[in-house]
């Protein structure tokens, strides 16, 4: 086909009415293709039962999955005013209806279940009226009218077109014309109109129909298609399509709402208007490039998706009128195809570049425009998901020229009226059209995924991009910004506004400070034994004098390896008084981990408990007993010892987990820390009625909170041993027996003791400020915090050892109503966050990117790293004066950074919320948080790689059950080696600690891999799936029922073998055919059941399961369909059946 037929293929019906009728002023032919005019649609002869067009079997499907739906629903109404002939508008109707066998259509299915139109004979056409004379409030009832009437969901095997006459007065009418799309499109709202005006002129003057016969009718044109669509022809279509559409990537637009299981296609329009000068311009600009104006607007809206989506593969759906032949011009019916248009936005092209990249897929698209949408998915069979509104695309892009021709009648004066259906046919669709006035758009989208107030910003997006574009069509993809100049200064400024004054001191200086104020108060209290402040200083004083003596002074590592007791609190303040910063070495850690850490950080002195000794590997510093040591240590001045201390002075490493197989140390400063200590003192105060109480494994960093938080300001913290904290109620006892009022918890410790006691509250009625950091907290975990402990307030915060702990903070007092999602708040003092594209541009309040931090809390880097902490720790690109210079030398050993000179790049997906709250959505790259450990799952995969018999190795952390989180391995292993679990748990308990050890192993044969050869993390089994007896491909049915299903299978998808746990999808079925098995399991086991249920249980298994109860007796094929069963029992079964199988379908990679 040649550009001009391709270009005249793409327009809109409104476009080439005005188009025919100019080339008809200039005398030049009308729009026939002369390839396509040799291909003769006939009339029909002998046909007993008509088909479905492929495009009218897809909405027939759909209906009959959703027989309650409107959303393809049409309505069109009309404002008339004077004087109103009603026989002469029913006899108009009465001949459009005549002429358009279409209007008189319905369907049914045949003995084989298969649909087919039926087409009635014409009769008179009787409009109802509807009197509203005298009604008060009339604007309103034609409202609520209106939307009845559309809501209103047809029957497909009744008439399928309403028109209603409403009365307003005398003179003044409403006329409402409402059809289901099934029977016409846009284009045939034209003909309907031209029609209307044509026969209301003649007959109001005693004329016949000036209309000639139509040539064909809407089902022959059904049947042509049908036939056309065949051998070569389809051949080439096909070819075309599949390479086109090969491994199609899901759009995965940010939502306000997470997408419901099945949609409800409920929607809404928001009207927008584009400038008479940027329309003009945009007009020029693609005059210019050499593109159709549809085509510069299509590739701006795919930036916008890419922008918004973090995504380069980017699918949007077009319609086209496909009225390409004569015969069709004048019909009315359902014609329209929709078009999959994608683009590859990948590589940061320029936007003039994508343009024309746009421009050759549009193009290619219109070569290959016969091959129906309908009929395209049935070929390519995507995965079914119910969930999806539309299968291969979410977001349609259409833009119209002209309007509809306006009506005009005699003695009647017609204004159009439009009226919200109050549905979406898609998650998302741009609808553009050019007017005198420039060029006007309405956003239809669904309400079950946005709010208005998303929509509205999304159009601004738009715009920006378009008066962005018009100005620099040479700029890349990276440097056009979508925010506006009020959201740039909300994001970067007004958010981030959080300066405030804070000791510019040391963790070990003020708690000097505070044994002045309060020399006799209680300090710490562990089990049986306590110190009071003035206990507690003179002897971390003792210990530090003795460290100085050993050679401790400013930033000298000193390792630290005791069990949580009083020791711990002396040794952690006796290094920071000798000047020198802590390195936690947990006792339980295995010892080539520790061997690795004392090895990396070379510390010349640790501090450990005698029993402990033996448990250390092997290493070259001086050993210092806090137990045994003691005596010697005592014979120090309890004095405060002389040390040169200063704010940005390393106060402790803590060793995380680290990519590469080995853990890699944090190095934080002191003014870190006391910025996150201050902001929650002048936050949330303490009282004198305070006792925190510290649970925390020192290598945690909330454990720094736990120890000095209550410790800086005279309030007493309780140590509490380990093996209490493994024993909730031995736990909860504790914090009540001693009071405590404040505790830091990961939420998964919160959920055990919320499991625990349903009556937390009264068990713990001083305990009224829970804080969870550490991991993700769920809605779920917040409803059930509320429910037991209604008067408690909960915080939740977020951050890392790289960020002294705690950047942001959400707080949920008992009078704040449960949030839809769970944030992780604001900044805290001295704080900047930012959420960034992967060019470091600032993304939308809404739309995902990468979180960055700066302020206060950034650590120095990591120890001995400094290309990673290069990587990781970046140049601050929104400094006050200008772009910060980039600097490779960053790392441990600098402390001349200022507060905002750098960013960390946390690896965390997040996105601005409209009420500047920043939600969490989860990591970007192998990084989890179980239980508050960081873990890099990489590490874990790395370590297992190691053992011989492990060809490949891959460790996901799985969330199968809410709240259940747990690491999982899939394990390819060397043939010619036979592995067990047991050794591959030796392997990694001697590399990693207990929290990096994996649940379950996997054995696989091969890793499953994308197309691009990545591995399939979402195609990675359930471990229970996984049973020697299931290594076969096929198991054949078993149960009466299993048989009756499979032989129905076997003879609907012409197979002889099908298995219980084969999928119908993949065998090759398709949504007609499922109807066909749904209409006979039906009749075979007597029951009915809504067809959207086979989407959930698409193999014989699951489908076994829920047709069937499940009990200990088995029961006859005719004895089950007649067995009583509840209301409440059937819905709890099917609930769990369903559960099961979207447990080993959608497993969860994190």
């Amino acid at each position: 086909m040649s550009n001009f037929y391709q270009q005249i293929a793409a327009l809109s019906p409104e476009q080439r009415v005005v188009l025919e009728k100019r080339l008809k002023q200039r005398g030049l032919s009308p729009l026939t293709n002369p390839e396509i005019s040799k291909i003769e649609i006939s009339k029909r002869k002998d046909y007993n039962e008509l088909p479905l067009s492929f495009a009218q079997q897809r909405l027939w499907f759909f209906q009959q999955l959703n027989p309650d739906n409107s959303a393809y629903n049409g309505m069109s109404a009309l404002g008339l005013k004077g004087q109103m002939n009603v026989a002469l508008l029913e006899k108009v109707f009465t001949e459009i209806v005549r002429r358009h066998e279409t209007l008189r259509t319905t369907f049914i299915t045949n003995s084989q279940g298969q649909p087919i139109q039926v087409i009635a004979s014409t009769q008179p056409i009787i409009l109802p009226i509807i009197d509203l004379q005298g009604v008060p409030n009339q604007e309103e009832e034609v409202q609520r009218l209106a939307s009845v009437q559309i809501q209103e969901p047809f029957d497909l095997t009744k008439p399928l077109l309403r028109i209603t006459l409403l009365k307003l007065t005398q003179t003044e009418y409403v006329l409402f014309f409402i059809m289901h799309h099934i029977i016409s499109d846009r284009w045939s709202d034209g003909v309907f109109v031209r029609e209307m005006k044509v026969l209301y002129e003649a007959f109001a003057n005693e004329q016949p129909s000036p209309l000639a016969e139509l040539p064909i009718q809407y089902a022959d044109w059904a049947i042509w298609q049908q036939e056309y669509l065949q051998g070569e022809v389809l051949a080439t279509q096909i070819a075309y399509w599949k390479k086109q559409l090969a491994d199609l990537a899901v759009l995965e637009l940010p939502t306000d709402r997470p997408r419901p299981s099945i949609p409800t296609y409920q929607g809404a329009i928001q009207s927008f208007e584009l400038s008479k000068t940027l329309s003009d311009a945009l007009k020029t600009m693609s005059a210019k490039e050499g593109v159709t104006l549809f085509m510069l607007l299509l590739a701006v809206f795919k930036v916008l998706l890419h922008k918004y989506t973090n995504q380069s593969d980017i699918v949007v759906g077009t319609d086209i009128a496909n009225r390409n032949r004569v015969e069709t011009e004048g019909l009315i019916g359902f014609l329209i195809n929709t078009l999959v248009l994608r683009t590859d936005l990948s590589g940061n092209l320029s936007f003039r570049s994508l343009l024309h990249r746009v421009r050759e897929v549009t193009l290619g698209a219109y070569d290959h425009q016969d091959l129906s949408f309908d009929k395209l998915v049935d070929i390519l069979n995507p995965e079914r998901n119910i969930a999806q509104m539309v299968p291969l695309l979410q977001v349609k892009f259409d833009l119209q020229l002209a309007r509809v021709e306006p009506l005009e009648l005699s003695n009647l004066t017609v204004s159009t009226l439009n009226f919200n259906n109050g549905t979406a046919k898609f998650e998302l669709r741009f609808n553009l059209l050019e007017t005198d006035r420039g060029l006007t758009g309405k956003v239809e989208y669904s309400t079950d995924l946005f709010d208005i107030a998303t929509i509205m910003r999304m159009v601004e997006h738009f715009q920006t991009l378009l008066e962005g574009v018009v100005v620099h069509p040479e700029y890349r993809l990276s440097e056009l910004s979508l925010l506006t100049a009020t959201e740039q200064q909300k994001l970067l400024v007004e958010w981030n506004n959080t300066e405030v004054e804070y000791p510019q001191t040391c963790i070990h200086q003020l708690f000097a400070t505070q044994v002045k104020h309060t020399p006799e108060a209680v300090a710490v209290v562990c089990e049986n034994e306590q110190l009071t402040y003035k206990e507690l200083n003179a002897k971390a004083n003792q210990l530090a004098h003795h460290l100085q003596k050993l050679g401790v002074g400013t930033e000298v590592l000193v390792g630290i390896c005791v069990e949580r007791s009083l020791h711990t609190i002396v040794g952690l303040l006796g290094i920071l008084k000798a000047g020198g910063a802590y390195i936690p070495l947990d006792p339980v850690y295995p010892q080539e981990r520790l061997a690795f850490m004392l090895q990396d950080a070379q510390v010349p002195i640790i501090l450990t408990q005698q029993h402990l000794v033996e448990k250390l590997p092997e290493h070259q510093a001086q050993v210092v007993c806090l137990d045994t040591d003691w005596d010697n240590i005592a014979q120090n001045s309890p004095e405060n010892p002389v040390v040169n201390s200063q704010a940005n002075d390393l106060a402790y490493i803590i060793y995380t987990s680290g990519s590469t197989g080995k853990p890699k140390g944090v190095c934080a400063s002191h003014q870190g820390a006391i910025n996150r200590f201050y902001w929650m003192w002048q936050t949330y105060p303490f009282t004198s009625e305070d006792i925190c109480c510290q649970k925390t494994s020192l290598n945690f960093v909330d454990s720094v909170w736990e120890i000095f938080g209550g410790l800086l300001q005279g309030i007493k913290t309780v140590i509490i041993p380990d093996r209490v904290v493994k024993a909730p109620k031995e736990f909860v006892t504790t914090l009540a027996n001693n009071h405590v009022t404040r505790l830091v918890v990961v939420p998964s410790l919160l959920r055990i003791l919320l499991d625990t006691y349903n009556d937390l509250q009264l068990r713990l009625p001083k305990l009224k400020l829970w804080i969870t950091s550490g991991e993700a907290l769920s809605i779920q975990l917040l409803q059930q915090f509320r429910q037991n402990l209604p008067t408690s307030t909960l915080l939740n915060l977020y951050g890392s050892s790289e960020v002294a702990a705690d950047v942001s903070c959400y707080c949920i007092e008992p009078q704040t109503p449960i949030p839809l999602r769970v944030a992780i708040g604001r900044a805290i003092a001295n704080t900047k966050i930012y959420v960034l594209d992967r060019y470091l541009q600032p993304v939308p309040m809404g739309v995902p990117g990468e979180l960055y931090i700066s302020g206060a809390g950034l650590a120095r880097g990591y120890l001995n790293q400094p290309e990673m902490t290069a990587q990781r720790f970046i140049a601050n690109p929104f400094l006050k004066n200008g772009k910060a210079k980039e600097d490779q030398s960053w790392n441990c050993d600098r402390k001349a950074y200022t507060k905002y000179s750098r960013l960390y790049k946390t690896g965390d997906l997040a996105r601005y919320l409209p009420d500047g709250n920043i939600e969490f959505l989860g990591r970007i790259d192998d990084q989890v948080k179980i239980r508050g450990f960081r873990i890099e799952l990489g590490e874990i995969a790395a370590v297992l790689g190691q053992h011989p018999g492990v060809q490949e190795a891959v460790v996901i952390s799985r969330e199968d059950e809410p709240g259940n989180q747990q690491l999982v391995a899939y394990i390819v292993s060397d043939l010619q080696q036979t592995l067990t679990v047991s050794e591959l748990n030796r392997l990694l308990k001697e590399k990693l600690p207990d929290y990096m050890m994996p649940k379950s192993f996997v054995m696989l044969e091969a890793l499953p891999l994308l197309p691009n050869g990545k591995i399939n993390r979402r195609g990675l089994p359930l471990p229970d799936q996984i049973r020697p007896e299931l290594a076969a491909t096929y198991q054949p049915p078993q149960t009466e029922i299993e048989q009756s299903i499979a032989s129905i299978w076997q003879e609907v998808l012409h197979i002889e073998e099908v298995g219980i746990n084969d999928n119908f999808f993949e065998l090759g079925g398709h949504s007609l055919l499922l109807v066909q098995v749904h209409n006979k399991l039906q009749k075979i086991f007597q029951q009915e059941f809504p067809l959207f249920e086979m989407f959930h249980y698409p193999t014989i298994s699951y489908l076994a399961q829920y047709l069937s109860q499940q009990s200990s007796e088995q029961q006859s094929i005719v004895e089950h369909s007649h067995r009583p069963e509840s209301r409440q029992a059937s819905i709890h079964r099917r609930k769990q059946v369903r559960q099961q199988y979207r447990t080993v379908t959608k497993p969860k990679d994190t």
